[in-house]
């Protein structure tokens, strides 16, 4: 699959498009196993934030997983030629409204994984056609090839500052 052109994406899809360097399906494909490995080597690091601030181990990996969704519903959205434009989200309200210090953290892993397995069902059964139709979200039109790039892009940058801030392994 060739990646997406700067035309087919916002300019801030850049940031994410940027880091995916490969096949983006096996890319997606190796996070359903490297991310959950990730997040279990750190399990003593589930409520460690780095700074006053910031977010916890736990709450990256829930707002990954909320992404998850928001990009998938997205992608799922244009792909089938929706129409209607669809809204933008702010991730620090998520996270503080989502209660993910509350929730059980291998519960959590083990979504990650779950959510991905099954969504890698939907990227594979996509053809060209699909991949290439626009919608717009968050006021900025973007195709349905781009989303899937961020997608991969979206958790290479997170693991970038895990790796950096948090100290992860």
């Amino acid at each position: 699959m060739n990646r997406p052109q700067p035309n087919e994406y916002p300019i801030w899809g850049e940031t994410y498009i940027s880091k995916v360097e490969g096949d983006i399906l096996e890319i997606l494909e190796e996070q359903v196993f490297s991310i959950p490995a990730m997040f279990e080597a750190n399990k003593e690091k589930e409520n460690f934030a780095y700074a006053d601030g910031k977010w916890t181990l736990k709450e990256m990996l829930g707002h990954i997983i909320d992404c998850e969704r928001i990009f998938v519903y997205r992608m799922t959205c244009f792909a089938r030629n929706e129409q209607q434009h669809l809204p933008g989200f702010e991730e620090d309200d998520y996270v503080a409204n989502a209660r993910f210090g509350e929730r059980n953290y291998e519960d959590m892993i083990e979504e990650f994984a779950a959510l991905r397995k099954a969504n890698l069902y939907f990227f594979k059964s996509l053809n060209e056609e699909e991949l290439n139709r626009k919608g717009v979200a968050s006021t900025r039109e973007i195709t349905v090839k781009s989303i899937l790039f961020i997608a991969a892009g979206h958790i290479i940058h997170h693991v970038s500052i895990l790796k950096e801030r948090y100290h992860v392994v």
